[in-house]
């Protein structure tokens, strides 16, 4: 699920999308049965739109607005069709399957650039990963699941709960720490984030933990200065470590469609974002932002949420995903 550079721990290679360990489903088992409910939303019914085996306008023209809906936006989805009219001119598509060949294709063209790793580079101690992202993404949970992750590796990680003003979020984060034995560095409800992250990379440098993992209030994306206080919380960092943060991971809620597409954008322009966690994939979600982000951003994704369990967070494999939307095998 993570990279690493240098000489830290390495854990076991994470098993592919084609791989099944023994009592649990794969990758490519959970997102199927998570993102289509049934059958696949993309291609359900092709079949009878086809008259003749003839793939025509009207066959693309539904291809389109299936995407549209599914939030894969008006931009992306005219990309993806621009190319697949190109092949029915040139008569390349006279069937269904060359037809949903050619589909995968454009997708896999869109994400495979996008599937990258979380390198944690064992030259920083420790490595910090600042979370952001709005109120109910997912963010406090998604920190529990990846310090559970990282502490699998065999490497120390210590939390810090930089969101002071909702002592619930606080006492969520506290409460992962206890579930996954991580300390988890907090202080009283209104403090300064920004001195919260302070002390807290002070306390893991002194310490020696190979990660740091730093929570955020869940910012109002459309208020400025509550963006200028995340800056804040990043630029007081830095002056513990010029390079920090390592990662600054931008947790966003997959239901949310277009408007997670315009968090994307505005997280990135403030803070500079070097990955994303895409969660409730498991809900109304049907996985067409994944397709938004990667083309509009290019931005790397890194994990996907489809559960609730520890089991649900997963690493982006592009194939995986996009045979788990089309329900091929």
């Amino acid at each position: 699920m993570f990279g690493f550079k240098s000489k830290p721990p390495t854990p076991p290679p994470a098993p592919s999308a084609a791989e099944q360990s023994e009592g649990s489903l794969s990758l490519f088992q959970r997102l199927r049965a998570k993102l289509n409910r049934g059958d696949s939303w993309l291609t359900y019914d092709l079949a009878n739109l086809i008259p003749g085996g003839k793939i025509d306008e009207n066959v693309l023209e539904e291809l389109e607005m299936r995407l549209i809906t599914a939030d894969v936006g008006v931009e992306t989805s005219e990309r993806i069709l621009s190319a697949l009219r190109k092949k029915v001119a040139r008569n390349e598509l006279d069937n269904l399957d060359a037809l949903l060949e050619a589909l995968r294709e454009e997708l896999m063209d869109i994400v495979r650039p996008v599937q990258g790793q979380m390198v944690i580079d064992s030259k920083y101690i420790p490595f910090v990963v600042l979370v952001v992202g709005v109120n109910g993404a997912g963010k406090t949970t998604t920190i529990g699941k990846l310090a559970r992750i990282i502490k699998a590796a065999e490497m120390k990680v210590m939390l810090a709960a930089g969101d002071t003003f909702r002592a619930a979020a606080v006492e969520q984060l506290q409460v992962w720490g206890q579930r996954n034995d991580v300390p988890v560095i907090a202080q009283a409800t209104g403090a300064d984030p920004a001195a919260v992250a302070f002390d807290a990379l002070q306390s893991a440098q002194a310490r020696k933990f190979d990660v740091l993992i730093v929570d955020t209030a869940g910012r109002l994306h459309t208020q400025s200065n509550l963006m200028d206080e995340l800056k804040k919380v990043k630029r007081v960092m830095g002056r513990i470590d010029p390079d920090a943060p390592h990662e600054v991971l931008l947790v966003l809620d997959a239901s949310q469609g277009q408007n997670a597409l315009q968090q994307a954008k505005l997280f990135h322009e403030a803070l500079g974002v070097t990955g994303v966690v895409l969660t409730k994939l498991d809900g109304t979600a049907k996985g067409g932002i994944v397709f938004a982000i990667a083309s509009e951003l290019k931005l790397p994704i890194r994990y996907l949420g489809v559960g609730e369990s520890v089991e649900d967070f997963v690493g982006f494999e592009a194939a995986a995903f996009v045979d788990a939307l089309l329900k091929r095998e």
